[in-house]
């Protein structure tokens, strides 16, 4: 799959419906019980409009997205983010990413998540698949 992709090169986008359910699962099932990421009215009290996805859920949407376009033989061997614009309930996440360097089996991706309000998520991915 890495020979066949060339430097500039555009992955066919992702859209994620963000729903509440998703925000809040993910928050469970990594851990965070901050209540930000599930308690509408305490999120409010600080400063949030809504309860927001967390940064590890936001990780394993870009390793999904990732290895959902390079095979199920891709191995994640760097994950590089950055988090922008909240992901509120009701909005969607459209994951798109760009080749920026290939190397043997190695590929590098340019991700970018993007949101009605901006970019939620920015960052780069290298994955190894074996030949």
């Amino acid at each position: 799959m890495v020979g066949a992709l060339r430097v500039g090169e555009e992955l066919p986008p992702l859209e994620i419906p963000v729903t509440r359910t998703l925000i809040v699962a993910g928050a469970i099932a990594s851990r965070d019980y901050q209540d930000v990421h599930h308690d509408a009215s305490l999120a409010r009290e600080k400063g949030s409009p809504d309860i927001f996805m967390n940064i590890l859920t936001t990780n394993g949407l870009v390793g999904r997205y990732i290895t959902d376009r390079l095979g199920p033989r891709a191995v994640l061997r760097t994950v590089a983010i950055r988090l922008g614009a909240p992901n509120y309930p009701g909005d969607t996440m459209t994951l798109t990413g760009t080749v920026t360097a290939v190397a043997g089996t190695t590929v590098e991706i340019r991700v970018v998540g993007a949101n009605g309000i901006g970019h939620h998520v920015t960052g780069t991915v290298t994955a190894e698949v074996p030949a």
